[in-house]
């Protein structure tokens, strides 16, 4: 049986379709404060899922789910992970991240599990010095997101020399995209990623796409990042998981493409899979963003086997269905 926390939000819910797709069982624990209880029950119908709602600041929560089932092994993605918040509110990412990491690692350790796929984030590099980002790059994360989350790879670092607890940590360029049958997608609030609310601004009556900065060293003026497909990566957490079940050591992988879009190229692809006009408001920069961000997935490849297949036309397009769909739900509710 797989522990999921925070499997009622956009990567944990398509990362246990991954695994109930496999014939897996899966506990999903998650305190809902971003993830949703429709998402849940829609897993429900999938395969054999059970649920408990908790928070990993509280010990005993986490506690009473390796102590109600027979958990093998985790899949870590709760957390907060939006970078502008952090920076104001740093005291709520290094308690709930890292805190929260602590007390699930404390309850592993209790109940003799020990193998650990977390969900870091590109965000450890920093600032990139060169580009792709493999993973020698040095970790200087110029955020407190990004440093809680390297805070909790050098923590598992610990638990593996001391406890003999192992991980594979996967640090995740830009996700995009939903299930390719409809089934789940991404649904934040508010809504930070630049596919979503670009798709977003094509309902609601016309709302303007705000596009930061358009004089970067790049192209076309505008940013470059990796957009990795959801489907993809939740496969990527399948493979670290088999790698850990057969014996693999503590290790850690970039998952992007090993290439870049635009904002520009994504508006342009938003504009013909939707087939609108998108209104469009020119911004300065926005501080901290920087010109690109690309990945070297090679260690991946080989590794864990790992080849991302689908590209970001794709993603857009599932991204769109799924947003029409929950666009219809919020109206009729």
């Amino acid at each position: 049986m797989i522990l999921v926390t925070g499997g009622a939000g956009y990567i944990g819910s398509h990362c246990v379709l991954a695994l109930l797709d496999k014939g897996l069982e899966v506990v999903i624990f998650d305190n809902l404060s971003t993830g949703h209880i429709e998402t849940v029950e829609k897993l429900k119908q999938y395969g054999n899922v059970h649920f408990q709602q908790g928070d990993l600041q509280n010990l005993s929560d986490i506690q009473s789910v390796f102590k109600a089932y027979s958990i093998d092994a985790v899949i870590h993605f709760a957390a907060f992970s939006q970078v502008g918040e952090s920076v104001i509110n740093p005291q709520k990412y290094y308690l709930n991240n890292v805190g929260g990491t602590m007390n699930l690692l404390s309850a592993m350790l209790l109940y003799n599990v020990n193998k650990i796929v977390f969900s870091s984030t590109a965000a450890t590099y920093g600032e990139p010095e060169y580009i792709p980002i493999d993973e020698t790059h040095p970790q200087n994360p110029i955020n407190p997101y990004g440093q809680s989350k390297l805070m909790i790879e050098k923590i598992m670092d610990d638990y593996d020399k001391a406890y003999g607890l192992r991980s594979v940590r996967l640090r995740y360029f830009n996700v995009a995209g939903a299930d390719s049958q409809n089934r789940v997608g991404e649904w934040h609030e508010p809504e930070t990623h630049l596919i979503p609310n670009i798709l977003k601004s094509t309902f609601s009556g016309g709302k303007t796409f705000k596009m930061f900065g358009t004089d970067y060293n790049t192209k076309d003026g505008t940013c470059v990042r990796d957009y990795i497909n959801i489907e993809d990566l939740a496969q990527a957490h399948l493979l670290a998981l088999e790698y850990l079940n057969n014996g693999g050591e503590t290790n850690y992988f970039n998952l992007g493409t090993n290439d870049g879009n635009t904002v520009k190229e994504v508006f342009a692809a938003c504009e013909k899979i939707t087939g609108k006009n998108i209104p469009v408001d020119i911004c300065p920069r926005r501080a901290g963003d920087p010109a690109s961000l690309v990945a070297d997935n090679n260690k991946a490849k080989s590794t864990l086997n790992w080849t991302p297949k689908n590209s970001l036309e794709y993603s857009i397009e599932k991204a769109y269905e799924w947003e029409n769909k929950l666009q219809g739900a919020l109206i009729n509710a």
